[in-house]
């Protein structure tokens, strides 16, 4: 039996400088006996792509079965993550050379304790344990690379004109997917978001607010009323997912 339930909230907001929201997200903390799916997408191509893409991310995992145990969960996301790749793929190609219709991707996957995490591009996981905030993800982004082979300092990433360049995407063409396992405990709090928080807001202001909240929901409006008061200038997406006592 699972020592831990959990509960969530997710919000999204279209910001006020962009016209449309291009994100979507995930909210399932009971996707069936025993396990849960959390998901943000972004999107990316404009009007009529960038939000289509992110609403067939979402779509399709939200139409997954129950798993038999947490491998074939993890196999079953990347499987209808990788039709929905073809599928963007076709489409962009139906209207014409140089068309984006993409979407990063984030989510979260629990069986009883155990959870996995998988993503493409630099939408982001995080966990909050015992007071301390551990980033799960890695970004697949251009700056990001420069971070890792040691030619960009990482507190200087948020500043590179390249800052929004992704390497990976739903629906971008090359696609290796990044995942993570774990193990989840009573007083964990995870953070799923897209980058329209984390441009805004730094990991010691997610970390106090995750820690300060009382529920998921209060987290989650509160970092979002953060980046509208700093102006929101993209889409702000989020799902914070608390493990309680089961």
């Amino acid at each position: 039996m699972a020592s831990v339930s959990f509960l969530s909230h997710g919000l999204t907001d279209r910001g006020l400088v962009r016209e449309r929201n291009e994100d979507a997200f995930l909210d399932r903390p009971q996707a069936g006996p025993g396990f849960g799916l959390w998901a943000v997408a972004d999107g990316m191509g404009g009007h009529q792509a960038g939000d289509y893409a992110s609403a067939q991310v979402v779509a399709a995992l939200a139409a997954l079965k129950p798993p038999a145990d947490l491998e074939d969960y993890v196999d079953d996301v990347k499987t209808q993550l990788l039709l929905v790749d073809r599928a963007l793929r076709r489409r962009a190609r139906a209207l014409g050379p140089g068309a984006v219709i993409a979407s990063t991707v984030v989510t979260l996957l629990a069986y009883g304790d155990d959870f996995a995490c998988i993503w493409a591009g630099d939408s982001r996981v995080y966990l909050l344990r015992a007071g301390e905030l551990q980033r799960l993800s890695t970004d697949h982004s251009r700056v990001q690379e420069l971070v890792g082979a040691g030619l960009l300092k990482a507190e200087d990433a948020a500043f590179h004109p390249e800052m929004h360049v992704v390497t990976q995407a739903i629906g971008a063409g090359r696609l290796t997917f990044g995942t993570r396992t774990g193990i989840a405990r009573p007083g964990d709090r995870f953070l799923l978001c897209s980058d329209g928080l984390t441009a805004m807001v730094g990991d010691d202001e997610i970390a106090q607010t995750l820690a300060a909240a009382a529920a998921p929901g209060d987290a989650a409006r509160q970092l979002v009323d953060v980046v509208l008061a700093r102006g929101a200038v993209d889409n702000v997406s989020l799902v914070v997912v608390a493990a309680n006592q089961g």
